[in-house]
C-alpha cells in the first residue's frame, strides 16, 4: 500500500544537518485545529507547519470526551479511553477528596514503555501528565501538571539540561493574576518557554540518540484562555512554535513526523451554565459552609509553579478563617458584593481571592448530595453511589432510575434564548469503558456545538452567565509526513485514540490490543499484540510476535 517518501523536508529543499537515529517524531501542539491554522496560513505564517501539511497527509483529529489537556494527552499517548487509563480531569478523586492529576492516575502503557519492549529508546519533553516519570530506555522531562523543577528520568537530567542550554522552566515566571507585567512582557515569557522546549528536546536527542521523540507545546492553548484569543498574541505564540519545530527538523532530521493536537479551539457564543445551582433547585444537591470547598485550580497551579508537589489541595489559614465566618453568615460573596458596591473592587479581590471564596461561600456537600458536578472539565454529573462512594446516598437498586431521571431533566434544560443547553446527555457507557470506569462521571453532558460552558460553582440563584470567549472544540489536527507515509491515503478523519497505534505501526511494531484506536491508513497496518499490564500483572499472556516475546523474556516476564 504505502509509497515511501523522502525524509521530512524543513524547507523547499531539505537543509537538514542533523545525523540522528530519530525514526519518528511526534509533535504535540495543544489546541491546534484546522480553523486556527488556516487563518494563520492565510497571513503567510507558520511556514514549517504549512509545509508539513502540504507534503504529507492532513486530516481533522477528533478529540475525546472530555476534550481537555489532562485527560486527552494520556489518551493520545496510551491509545485508550479515560475509562481505561483513568485520568479524567485536572484533579483525581479519592472519595470526596482530590489531588492534582499525575502519571500515577494513568493505568495504561504509554508509547515510550511499549517501545522499550522492542529496544527502541525515546526522548519525551513537556508532555502533560508524565510526572512522576516512568522508567524506560531514554529521557523524560515532565510537563504540565507536574511541579516546577520536576523529577526527571534519568535522575539529574534537569540539572544537566540547564547546564547545557541555560534556563528551563515548566511554568511562566509570573502568576496569571500578576498585573505588574504588560501583556507584551507575558507573551515574551511564552516565547521563552516555547524556545526552552525546543532547545531541551534537541539537546536530549543529540545526547540519547532515540528512535522516538515526543515534544509538546502547551502555550498554544493557554494563549487563548489567558488573552481571550487576541490575534496578535496568538500569532506570536504560534510563530515561536513554528520556529522551534523548524529547528528540531533541521537538527534532528527525523525519518517521519506526526503532528497532533489534543483538541481544537474556537470562539464561544453561548452561556455558562451553573449546573450545580440547577441540581440544587431540583433536589439532587445539598450545600454546606464548612469543609474546603470545590477544587480550585488557581491555588494548585500557583503551588506547582513554585515547585511544590501539590498532591493535595487544602485551604490556607485565610480560607479556613473565612469558612468559619461563613457558618455565621459572613460569606466572601457578601463581603465582596458590599465592597464592590462602594467602589472598592480591588479590596474585594484582596479579601475574597479565588480559593478563599470557594471555601467561604456556600458549597456542595458531596457526602450528603445525590448528584453533583465535581469539575466543569469532566463534562458530566457524578452520582453519590452507595458502595462506591464513601457515604453514598443512592442505593444500587435506585441507581438506574435516578440516572434516567437526571438524563431526562438535563436534556430539557434550555438557554435564556430557548435553545437546548446540551446536544447530548447520555449514560457514561456511551463514552467510557474499562477498568477505571468508576473514576468517570455517571452522566455525560456535552454542550450544544461546544458553544456553552459549565461551571461547578454555585451562584446566587441564576443559572446562566456569559461564557468564556474562547474555549475547547472537538476538532483538532492530525498531520503525517515523511518516510513510509502514504501521502495519497484517503483519510477523512482520525481520532485521538488512533495516534498511539499509528506511531507503533509506522515504526513496524505491534500496538497493544488494549488500545481503543486503530492504525490510520497512512502507514501499513500491523496486528496488535498483548503486553503485560501497566499495573504489573505478570500473568498477562504476551502475543505471538517473536520480537515482543524475546523482549518480554529479557525483562523477566517470560521464563
Amino acid at each position: 500500500m504505502t509509497q515511501p517518501t523522502s525524509r521530512v523536508e524543513t524547507g523547499p529543499a531539505s537543509n537538514a544537518t542533523g545525523d540522528s537515529n530519530l525514526e519518528t517524531l511526534l509533535v504535540g501542539i495543544d489546541a491546534a485545529s484546522p480553523t486556527v491554522f488556516e487563518r494563520l496560513f492565510d497571513t503567510d505564517r507558520l511556514p514549517t507547519i504549512e509545509r508539513l501539511c502540504s507534503a504529507g497527509v492532513t486530516a481533522p483529529l477528533e478529540s475525546q470526551i472530555p476534550p481537555w489537556t489532562p485527560s486527552a494527552w494520556p489518551s493520545i499517548y496510551t491509545g485508550v479511553n479515560p475509562g481505561k487509563h483513568g485520568a479524567i480531569g485536572f484533579v483525581g478523586y479519592d472519595g470526596y477528596d482530590w489531588h492534582v492529576t499525575n502519571s500515577d492516575d494513568v493505568h495504561e502503557h504509554p508509547l515510550w514503555t511499549l517501545l522499550d519492549y522492542h529496544d527502541r529508546s525515546s526522548v519525551v519533553v513537556n508532555v502533560p501528565v508524565t510526572h512522576p516519570p516512568d522508567e524506560f530506555d531514554g529521557a523524560m522531562i515532565p510537563g504540565f501538571l507536574g511541579p516546577e523543577d520536576p523529577p526527571c528520568h534519568p535522575d539529574g537530567l534537569l540539572e544537566e539540561v540547564r547546564e547545557a542550554i541555560g534556563e528551563y522552566r515548566v511554568y511562566p515566571n509570573y502568576t496569571r493574576d500578576d498585573d505588574s507585567l504588560s501583556d507584551a512582557e507575558k507573551i515574551e515569557e511564552y516565547e521563552r518557554l516555547i524556545r526552552m522546549r525546543g532547545e531541551a528536546f534537541r539537546y536530549l536527542v543529540d545526547e540519547f540518540e532515540p528512535a522516538f521523540g515526543f515534544v509538546q507545546f502547551q502555550k498554544t492553548d493557554t494563549v487563548f484562555h489567558e488573552f481571550d484569543g487576541d490575534e496578535r498574541h496568538v500569532e506570536r505564540v504560534y510563530d515561536a512554535t513554528d520556529d522551534q519545530i523548524a529547528a528540531i527538523l533541521e537538527a534532528c532530521d527525523p525519518d517521519r513526523v506526526f503532528l497532533v493536537s489534543d483538541h481544537g479551539m474556537g470562539p464561544y457564543d453561548g452561556y455558562e451554565f451553573r449546573i450545580n445551582e440547577f441540581l440544587r433547585d431540583r433536589g439532587y444537591l445539598e450545600t454546606t459552609t464548612s469543609g474546603k470547598g470545590m477544587p480550585s485550580w488557581t491555588p494548585m497551579r500557583r503551588r506547582l509553579r513554585e515547585g511544590e508537589e501539590c498532591e493535595r489541595w487544602d485551604p490556607g489559614a485565610t480560607a479556613r478563617v473565612a469558612s468559619v465566618a461563613a457558618r455565621f453568615g459572613v460569606t466572601a460573596r457578601r463581603i465582596r458584593t458590599i465592597l464592590e458596591r462602594v467602589g472598592l473592587a480591588e479590596l474585594a479581590i484582596e479579601y475574597a481571592p479565588d480559593g478563599v471564596s470557594r471555601t467561604a461561600n456556600e458549597q456542595v456537600d458531596f457526602a450528603a448530595s445525590m448528584a453533583y458536578v465535581r469539575a466543569r472539565t469532566e463534562l458530566g454529573v457524578r452520582i453519590n453511589l452507595e458502595g462506591r462512594d464513601p457515604t453514598g446516598v443512592v442505593s444500587p437498586e435506585e441507581y438506574e432510575s435516578v440516572r434516567d431521571e437526571l438524563i431526562r431533566t438535563l436534556r430539557a434544560v434550555e438557554t435564556p434564548d430557548g435553545e437546548p443547553v446540551f446536544e447530548t446527555v447520555a449514560p457514561r457507557e456511551q463514552y467510557f469503558h474499562g477498568d477505571r470506569m468508576d473514576a468517570t462521571v455517571d452522566v455525560v453532558t456535552i454542550p450544544a456545538d461546544f458553544e456553552h460552558t459549565l461551571t461547578e460553582q454555585l451562584g446566587n440563584g441564576d443559572y446562566f452567565g456569559p461564557a468564556e470567549p474562547w474555549n475547547h472544540k472537538l476538532e483538532g489536527l492530525f498531520v503525517a509526513a515523511g518516510d513510509g507515509i502514504d501521502e495519497d491515503a484517503p483519510v477523512d478523519r482520525a481520532h485521538v485514540f488512533d495516534v498511539a497505534p499509528t506511531v507503533m505501526a509506522a515504526m513496524g511494531l505491534p500496538y497493544s490490543d488494549r488500545m481503543d484506536g486503530s492504525v490510520v491508513p497512512v502507514v501499513d497496518p500491523v496486528e496488535p499484540t498483548t503486553y503485560p499490564s501497566y499495573d504489573g500483572d505478570e500473568s498477562v499472556r504476551p502475543g505471538h510476535d517473536e520480537d515482543v516475546t524475546e523482549r518480554l523474556a529479557d525483562l523477566g516476564y517470560l521464563g
